[in-house]
């Protein structure tokens, strides 16, 4: 059963008011406990959320005309177009006692609906300075943070493969996310086909949802495998729901995406002491420190994609080099405290102004 909790004593709502799974959902989840704990009174509302989180139900709302007990207005965090509505309907019309503020992590040029919305909001968040070009207003960059309590490096990589039933004596090359033409994923069966043959001692894992609309894509990709006959290498894991055991057995990440939000799986790699090659979208060239933590190359890019990927699978004292250095630099710029801390100096800055 959800945790529900008295609104009186929440002074921030982050609303999730889709039912379907997302990065949108998964930051949610992942950053209320720790705000929390770092001092925020805060909860979420909607469905599709876990329980554990703390909850307040949309019976309550009605106390969105009082002030809580500090005197100071409520803050509405939206994430999305479909949450950002009501809270100006909330704020505006229904004269609510409350402040909306928007994260964007979107990198594209926003359309008109999208930009008045934007424009109704008391503070903006944007996920990486890339998102924040694309507002036609001042935004607080706030880059997202990895659970590195979570995310960690392998004390023993054969143990933790055997356990997965990956070949312990393999290295490991892998590709994570909902398998479909945006994330690239047939550009990492292209490389791994490329790249295979000349790396014996290497094997390439992919993870990842297939929705209805993608079977026919995931089924040619499962062709092409079989066609190389490299069936036994490229294996296709499915969706997973211990990720983070996936990426620590990991050697090297490839994140090959065409289109991306912001991107969190190189943070995620690296915390797990795993340098990344990765396409130059969402926030990556901002997470990645060229030949330090990894590389980042051209949007569909394949010969470069293969060709710095090669140049670490050749070369192990470099791959650990690279992980290392990851590591070091997702835990001082990248923490999940850090984003939290962040986002928390916003709210209060927002409920003071």
């Amino acid at each position: 059963m959800k945790t529900y909790i008295d609104l009186k004593n929440v002074h921030v709502l982050t609303p999730n008011l889709k039912k379907r799974l997302s990065g949108v959902t998964s930051t949610i989840v992942n950053l209320v406990p720790k705000q929390g704990k770092l001092g925020v009174k805060i909860a979420a509302t909607g469905p599709g959320l876990p329980d554990h989180l703390p909850h307040v139900g949309f019976g309550q709302f009605w106390k969105l005309w009082q002030l809580p007990e500090d005197g100071k207005c409520r803050v509405w965090h939206a994430r999305r177009n479909v949450e950002m509505l009501p809270g100006i309907i909330m704020r505006d019309i229904l004269r609510m006692k409350i402040k909306v503020i928007f994260t964007s992590d979107a990198q594209r040029h926003h359309r008109k609906y999208t930009k008045w919305l934007i424009s109704k909001m008391d503070h903006v968040i944007s996920g990486s300075q890339k998102a924040g070009s694309y507002l036609e207003r001042e935004s607080t960059i706030i880059h997202h943070g990895v659970d590195l309590s979570r995310f960690t490096p392998s004390p023993d990589k054969a143990k933790e493969r055997s356990e997965l039933k990956l070949d312990p004596g393999q290295k490991l090359v892998g590709c994570f996310g909902r398998v479909r033409l945006q994330k690239g994923t047939d550009l990492f069966v292209e490389m791994m086909i490329r790249l295979l043959p000349s790396h014996p001692d290497w094997t390439a894992v992919i993870t990842g949802r297939v929705t209805a609309e993608h079977i026919g894509f995931a089924d040619k990709l499962k062709a092409r495998v079989k066609e190389a006959e490299l069936e036994d290498r490229i294996i296709f894991a499915g969706e997973v729901d211990d990720i983070e055991k996936w990426f620590r057995v990991l050697d090297l990440y490839i994140a090959p995406q065409r289109n991306e939000g912001f991107g969190l799986t190189p943070l995620e790699a690296a915390a797990c002491t795993v340098p990344s090659v990765a396409t130059d979208v969402g926030a990556f060239s901002e997470l990645i420190v060229n030949d330090k933590t990894g590389i980042v190359v051209g949007v569909e890019d394949l010969d470069a994609l293969c060709l710095h990927a090669d140049k670490y699978m050749s070369d192990e004292t470099l791959l650990k080099t690279l992980g290392k250095n990851a590591r070091e630099y997702v835990t001082e710029n990248f923490s999940l405290e850090k984003e939290a801390t962040a986002i928390n100096a916003v709210y209060e800055a927002v409920r003071n102004a």
